[in-house]
């Protein structure tokens, strides 16, 4: 019975009480609880409501939250009972949201049925602690983040830097400065200066005055820094720390104001101050070449006389301070001039721009810009033309003279996709608009014929100076012929050549697209589809027939679906189909069946009539699916690989448990590399025995994988990945190396023989024939104490190469055999022809053999044997498991067996010391 009130089941005990009295020694203030570790009943004592900030709560509510807080604690105790102290900090918000922090001490009691403990509040604790992080973390921010270069060095060597010190030095870590000397980065000139200066701060807390220095960069160049430093500590020893500012910008900015005033005497404008009543105070040299008076007999005339014209400072300002004139020079030639006045504290200053030669070259540039093949359009602030050159009236195909003072919306713009655009859209209205130019915007352009042209336009204000809105200056190219090229460049970079469908470029751009797309409802599918057997019809036709069924797939596909949806090629055989918006996975069922249906329906070239079909995998991506297109057609991919090794003209759906055995499969293959080296891969072997002297005669290899994490892997599942990959021969060297060893050792007590499986790709190895040689001579085993077991779906694959093989092994004296027989469908005529020695029935015949109603059984296996017997070959029986199948083979006449009512497959040591 659980109580408020807390009430120790061991009350009188004195250890109980002392636990209790040790527990309360770690606080000030704390509430007693104990837990019972069979029932989860909890007690408490008065205190505990205010320690977890639950004053006023019910007893059920306090005792739920109890048992919450401390339950790692009851956890522990349960499963660890040696423990004789238990801790425990944890937090939580009370239900006014006020979050504490609670510590927990516990003790088991003294009989082992719970635990005695104290709570107490350290809220305030942790707060000032986190106050202290906090206060840390600032100052650290504060010196991370600072744009100021801040180094600590020690011994003249540096012990830290922050971020922008990095910046200065051009490093990317401190490992490159940490712990080399300081003058490594400071310019030889500077080190004298500043090592008197570091000697002289003799106290802590000793501050340097600040000093300019050149610090060296890690790729050559030198930068002017302002420094200032501390003598300070660095873990216990005296340091120097070192704040350095970039004052390259200021430098730069006092000379800048230099230049500006040799700028006045230098520029080719003529600068000229006067009073206020226009009597000329300065005249700069420019004043001079332009209007031909030297400085000496100018200052102290009038401005007016001096330039040849009347001059009233005062008026040019209050008309703008801008105005364009005529002046005379001192020979009395003309000049063109745009005087700019500004009024100073006791007079004006002018400006005075000869723009003679400008207005020279205007006239030039009004012949150039006729003679241009690009249109030129200068469209005023009214948005009305006001020149046009004769390029572009045929560019728009219209007459010069139409387009003066009409409205610039005279010429019908459309944007690139088609859309007529609206007049504030023309380009030539946005620059007017905001001054700000624009380059080589694509237009559209309709012509009074109805004819549309692409223009590539730009347009900068007239004038940059003057305030929106402005006159423009309008050019333009007729880029319809490259445009029309390059849209077929375009379609030709992201299509097939051969098919015309999206390439695998496209393909991937349309579905990444699609699946970023917000607005993106349903699923979206894709099919990968490969044709089955393609290569027989490209080999046997010739590849121009193939091209062609390949364009006619491609059309079936295409019709098969919506308009919105996409079909691609992505290469070879290799199709791809991607639908958007797809209900749900079942709904994608209807559409595949539809295009296997058109694809299966025969196709006619020159008088044949070929049938093909296909293998399709299939992937679906929900929206917010993290997958990308790459790994969709990944996907996709996979599926459709497994849908063709369950027999091909299937679909198969990707799903977690595909992936997942996929990346097993991945995983697996790679490991498979490093079995070897790293001592994983092991031989066991298997008897088999003479079912007349009930003697073993042999014993079969056979491999074995220990992996590092996922313990023996079944053969059944990494052989393949050999054979599926490059390792099969690696493998193949592997275990007939191991297994001649371990034999040729094992024969020194029992002559007995071995026989070792090849996989049909070490057929086709060149070096299988030399390593079995090697294999032989380097162990001293018999040839004929070795067999080879080729199985018989190998052999019928290639035939005439595979007996060619087998010849030169016989001619090295092995033995061979022709494993799992009855499944491979094998001719007998070809049989007859190899150089074969043992006949092993497959163990799928064996396993019917004594069951009610499996005759046929008996029937093939007295077959099997009649014909082996007949060639001349010795048969064993596979998978031999009890003895009434050992008893039916001996009376069908079979020669040997192996098989689990023998013995299972062990490693030679056990295998040879267990034999009869």
């Amino acid at each position: 019975m659980e109580a408020r009130a807390y009430t120790d089941p061991t009350t009188g005990d004195e250890e109980s009480h002392r636990i209790v009295a040790d527990l309360a020694l770690t606080a000030s203030s704390a509430a007693m609880w104990s837990v019972d570790l069979d029932s989860g009943a909890v007690t408490w004592s008065p205190e505990l409501p205010a320690i977890l900030g639950l004053p006023g709560c019910t007893d059920d509510e306090i005792r739920a939250r109890l048992r919450a807080l401390i339950e790692p604690m009851t956890v522990a105790a349960r499963q660890q009972p040696v423990w004789d102290n238990f801790r425990l900090e944890q937090d939580h918000h009370t239900p006014n949201g006020a979050r504490r922090r609670v510590s927990f001490h516990a003790r088991p009691r003294p009989d082992g049925t719970g635990l005695l403990g104290i709570a107490t509040d350290v809220t305030e604790r942790h707060g000032s602690e986190q106050q202290l992080a906090d206060l840390a973390d600032r100052y650290r921010l504060l010196v991370e983040l600072s744009p100021d270069a801040i180094c600590v060095h020690e011994s003249g060597r540096l012990v830290y830097v922050n971020p922008a010190a990095l910046r200065f030095a051009g490093v990317d870590s401190p490992d490159e400065l940490l712990d080399r000397p300081i003058t490594d980065f400071v310019d030889p000139g500077s080190v004298p200066d500043m090592l008197d200066r570091i000697g002289s701060l003799t106290e802590p807390g000793t501050t340097s005055e600040p000093a300019e220095v050149v610090l060296k960069r890690f790729d050559g160049d030198t930068m002017l820094v302002e420094s200032v430093a501390v003598r300070t500590t660095w873990e216990g020893r005296p340091a120097c720390q070192v704040i350095m500012r970039d004052i390259t910008a200021q430098k730069a900015a006092e000379e800048a104001l230099q230049y500006q005033a040799a700028l006045v005497s230098h520029v080719s404008d003529a600068i000229i101050a006067t009073t206020a009543d226009g009597t000329v105070v300065t005249w700069n040299p420019a004043a001079e070449a332009v209007y031909g008076h030297p400085a000496r007999t100018a200052i102290g005339q009038d401005v007016g006389k001096l330039v040849g014209a009347p001059l009233v400072p005062q008026e040019i300002v209050a008309e703008g301070g801008v105005t364009e004139t005529t002046h005379r020079s001192a020979d009395g030639s003309r000049l063109a001039v745009r005087v700019s006045a500004a009024e100073m504290h006791d007079g004006y200053v002018l400006v005075c721009a000869d723009e003679t030669p400008r207005r020279q070259a205007e006239r030039r540039y009004s012949t150039v810009v006729a003679a241009l093949d690009e249109g030129v359009v200068v469209v005023g602030p009214t948005g009305l033309v006001e020149s046009a050159n004769p390029a572009a009236g045929r560019i728009l195909g219209l007459p010069v003279g139409v387009m003066l003072s009409s409205p610039v919306t005279r010429f019908r713009l459309y944007t690139e996709s088609g859309e007529r655009m609206a007049a504030a859209e023309y380009p030539s209205a946005q620059v007017a608009a905001t001054g700000r130019p624009l380059n080589a915007r694509v237009v559209q352009a309709q012509r009074p014929d109805g004819t549309r042209v692409w223009l590539s336009m730009s347009c900068r204000p007239l004038d940059p100076d003057a305030p929106p809105p402005t006159a423009v200056v309008t050019s333009f190219t007729d880029i319809t012929e490259r445009r029309a090229i390059s849209a077929r460049l375009a379609h030709d970079a992201t299509h097939d050549p051969l098919t015309g469908l999206a390439n695998r470029t496209l393909v991937l751009a349309r579905l990444d697209k699609a699946l970023r797309s917000p607005d993106r409802t349903g699923l979206a599918c894709v099919l990968f589809v490969d044709l089955d057997k393609f290569k027989v019809i490209n080999d046997s036709l010739g590849h121009s027939c193939g091209d062609r069924v390949l364009r006619i797939v491609g059309q079936r596909l295409r019709h098969c679906v919506r308009s919105s949806d996409l079909v691609g090629r992505l290469g070879g055989d290799e199709f791809a189909v991607v639908t958007f918006d797809v209900p749900d996975a079942d709904g994608i069922r209807p559409l595949i069946t539809h295009l296997r249906t058109a694809l299966t329906e025969p196709i006619h070239l020159d008088g044949r009539q070929l049938r093909v079909d296909a293998s399709v995998g299939v992937v679906t991506a929900a929206p917010g699916d993290a997958r990308s297109a790459e790994d969709l057609i990944r996907d996709a991919d996979v599926a459709m690989y497994e849908a063709k090794t369950r027999g091909r003209g299937r679909y198969e759906f990707f799903d977690v448990e595909l992936r997942e055995r996929v990346q097993r499969q991945l995983r697996l293959e790679q490991d498979l590399r490093d079995a070897v080296p790293r001592r994983q891969l092991w031989m066991a072997y298997q008897p088999v025995v003479d079912l007349r002297s009930m003697r073993t005669v042999a014993v079969e290899g056979l491999m074995r994988w220990t992996h590092h994490a996922h313990g023996n892997i079944s053969p059944g599942e990494f052989i393949p990945l050999a054979e599926e990959s490059d390792l099969i021969g690696v493998l193949g060297d592997f275990m007939l190396t191991t297994t001649t060893e371990e034999l040729a050792r094992q024969r020194r007590r029992r002559d007995i023989g071995l026989t070792v499986n090849l996989s049909a790709r070490q057929l086709d190895d060149a070096s299988l024939v030399p390593a079995v040689e090697e294999a032989l001579r380097r162990t001293g085993l018999p040839p004929r104490a070795l067999c080879l077991e080729i199985t018989e779906s190998a052999l019928m694959r290639e035939p005439e190469t595979a007996g060619c093989v087998l010849r030169e092994l016989r001619g090295l004296g092995v033995r061979l055999a022709i494993d799992d027989f009855g499944t491979g469908y094998s001719s007998l005529a070809q049989l007859w022809k190899l150089p074969l020695d043992t006949l092993k029935i497959d163990q799928s015949f064996v396993a019917a053999l004594g069951e009610p109603g499996e005759s046929d059984a008996e029937a093939i296996i007295r077959g099997i044997v009649t014909m082996g017997h007949s060639m001349g070959l010795t048969v064993i029986a596979e998978g031999t498991e009890t003895a009434r199948q050992v008893e039916i083979l001996r009376d069908l006449g079979c020669d040997e067996a192996q098989g689990y009512h023998f013995g299972k497959p062990q490693r030679a040591a056990e295998v040879f010391d267990n034999l009869p």
